[in-house]
């Protein structure tokens, strides 16, 4: 009979919600996954805390529930724990630390992020109320990609003497928001009340949970938001999940390198060692397009956040940078501003080869870093060679053959 750590290495590499249960059938913990065979996996290492080694030694059976996207996989774990509230996502936990989303039912409401202190201010009568949620980060990173699909206004109506065309209210000139598309005018009468409200109803359909029913709503009216809905995907939501534990293997090392082609066009390339070894079906090559071509702290930058959008590809447990401090402090910082929480390490060749690393990384990392140090090095010369030999393609492609 199979066990449950063998059961879980089955489960899909792609978003979700899990669920543990004990042996009477009852939840013991709700989770959302970026892919549910690795995260539902991290549960069985030794290197976890004690109240989710007690869950973990309590369950009997993990089921999955799996989504489109990570979007629709955060939404789906907060209606979850709405609906069971598991003991051990509510344990040890204070309840007023947990978040809610509350969309007021006002003429030109706006999504709120509150605490569950100030629900109270709230009536179900008065707001639409979703959550809890655990990360304020999340929330935020999740509204401003529903926000991309369904603007909505932060600006505040009859904010001027100026009659609105839409005749609804008087406004001044446009907010920000509304000059790169996110507001759709509320502050100068470029939609109506009526219109408004069906892109916050969508909202609420949205964080309902109905994504199919919203899906065939737009289906008829607005094709190309359905079409936007069912391939959300982004950077910000790629994060490791909440499980305290040290990470001690690097199983998947991905080493980025920029090179250049007759001084003028710049590419990046993306090598992948799986457990040591190369594995070159995933390599990558991008051709960078809005960085100088003497700018490779940019160049770098953009294949970055280029290959973190392809949530369909398996995730680097360790990120190795071939370039001293400057370019593992940008990258660094690259993956703060994305909330992505993955370790970077640098391999400075003018200074013998020593590895770099960013401020604030843990010392388990640094000396993993160090411990996989000669494989760090091949993926450095391999990161270099891939990329050399992708520039030599790309020139050779140009030059006229002889016949």
């Amino acid at each position: 009979m199979s066990t449950l750590s063998d059961r879980v290495k089955l489960f899909p590499d792609s978003p979700g919600v899990y669920r543990f249960l004990d042996a009477n059938g009852a939840i013991l913990y709700i989770g959302r996954a970026t892919s549910l065979r690795k995260r539902v996996s991290q549960y069985f290492t030794k290197r976890i805390d004690e109240r989710i080694a007690e869950m973990v030694s309590l369950a009997r059976e993990v089921r999955y529930e799996q989504t489109d996207t990570v979007l629709e996989a955060i939404i789906l774990e907060a209606n979850c724990i709405k609906k069971h509230w598991p003991k051990y996502n509510v344990k040890d936990k204070d309840n007023r630390s947990f978040l809610y989303i509350v969309i007021p039912k006002t003429d030109y409401p706006k999504p709120l992020i509150v605490r569950h202190r100030e629900l109270e201010k709230f009536s179900a009568v008065k707001a639409h109320i979703f959550g809890p949620y655990q990360s304020a980060t999340l929330i935020k990173n999740a509204l401003k990609i529903i926000r991309r699909v369904f603007p909505y206004g932060t600006c505040v109506p009859n904010s001027g003497p100026v009659k609105s065309p839409a005749g609804d209210h008087v406004a001044s000139k446009p907010c920000f928001d509304y000059q790169i598309g996110l507001c759709p005018g509320v502050c100068v009468g470029a939609i109506s009340k009526k219109d408004y409200q069906k892109n916050i109803s969508n909202i609420v359909l949205l964080l309902s949970g109905k994504r199919e029913l919203l899906l065939k709503r737009l289906a008829k009216t607005f094709p190309e938001k359905a079409a936007s809905l069912k391939h959300i995907q982004d950077v910000s939501l790629i994060t490791r999940d909440e499980l305290t534990q040290e990470q001690t293997e690097a199983h998947r090392i991905e080493g980025y390198d920029i090179s250049h082609l007759t001084g003028k066009e710049t590419y990046g390339s993306m090598v992948v060692f799986t457990d040591g070894e190369p594995d070159k079906e995933q390599y990558r090559s991008f051709s960078i397009n809005n960085a100088a071509a003497s700018d490779d702290l940019h160049a770098l930058e953009e294949m970055v956040i280029r290959r973190f959008r392809h949530t369909e590809w398996d995730m680097p447990d360790l990120v190795m940078i071939d370039g001293g401090k400057p370019q593992v402090d940008h990258i660094a910082g690259v993956f703060r501003r994305h909330n992505i929480v993955i370790p970077i390490v640098g391999i400075s060749k003018y200074a013998g080869d020593s590895l770099v690393f960013p401020l604030g990384i843990k010392a388990s990392m640094r000396d993993l870093a160090r411990s996989v140090k000669p494989i760090l090095l091949r993926v450095r010369d391999e990161a270099h060679r891939f990329a050399l030999r992708a520039s030599r393609r790309k020139r050779d492609s140009r030059i006229p053959k002889l016949r």
